[in-house]
Parts: C-alpha cells; sequence; structure tokens
C-alpha cells in the first residue's frame, strides 16, 4: 500500500521527537488515556488552524474594507461556504486526482471571472460579501 505524504511525516515528526527524548510508548498530551490526548491535540490544531485562517483572510480583506467589515465579512460566512470549503478541501487533500481536480476547477474559476470585465467581477464580489457581512 503507498503511503500518504501525512504517514511519511509522521513519521520523520516521530523519527525527530525520538531522537531528542528517547524512545517511548506515550502519546504525548497531560493525560495518561491516549485517547484524550488525541482529542486535546486535535483540538489545539483546529483552533490554531482557525485562528490563522481568520487572521489570514481579515488581512487579505483589509486591503480593500475597514476593519469592522472585514471582520464582519469573515465571522459571519453562511455555514454552507465554511462546509463547502471543508468538502473541497477533504477532496484536494485525499488525493493526488481530487488535488488537480480541485485546483482544475479553481483555474477554471478564476478565468471565468477573468473573462468577465474588471467592473462586473469586482460589484459581483463585493455584492456577495456585503450579504456575508450584513447576516
Amino acid at each position: 500500500m503507498k503511503k500518504h505524504i501525512t504517514d511519511k511525516a509522521a513519521g520523520k515528526l516521530n523519527k525527530a521527537a525520538r531522537k531528542v527524548n528517547g524512545p517511548s510508548t506515550d502519546v504525548a498530551g497531560p493525560s495518561p488515556n491516549p485517547s484524550t490526548n488525541l482529542i486535546i491535540n486535535d483540538l489545539l490544531l483546529r483552533s490554531v488552524g482557525r485562528l490563522a485562517r481568520h487572521t489570514v483572510e481579515k488581512g487579505i480583506l483589509r486591503r480593500r474594507y475597514d476593519p469592522a467589515k472585514a471582520k464582519a465579512i469573515v465571522e459571519n460566512r453562511p455555514i454552507l461556504h465554511t462546509l463547502a470549503a471543508y468538502g473541497v478541501t477533504r477532496i484536494a487533500t485525499r488525493s493526488l486526482p481530487g488535488a488537480l481536480v480541485v485546483g482544475g476547477g479553481l483555474i477554471a474559476k478564476t478565468l471565468f471571472d477573468r473573462s468577465q470585465s474588471r467592473r462586473a467581477a469586482r460589484k459581483a464580489g463585493d455584492k456577495a460579501l456585503d450579504k456575508n457581512s450584513e447576516e
């Protein structure tokens, strides 16, 4: 069976940890229960990822919008958009064909946006973001 890129990265991380700490059978974390430690690590990683993502998104939007509106746009995103982004990300990260399909879709959308007049594309984007910031 072919190793996934995350398996390779996890192996390298394990090897580096064993080099620093020596061999161990414990799962890193505050609890003696490895399942609890895995849940804690998952929550921490998701929280840090979410904070980083929101910070970058707000930073990108602040180039065009004032900080309050950028914050409203990011924090009031419809749940359907969030779920769609999560689903597409899962598809893209599970396999090379998935990444190619998602990448191709993004390229197609970018080319479509560029085929419209700059004013029409900007107006459509502003309208969608205004709707999100008001909800």
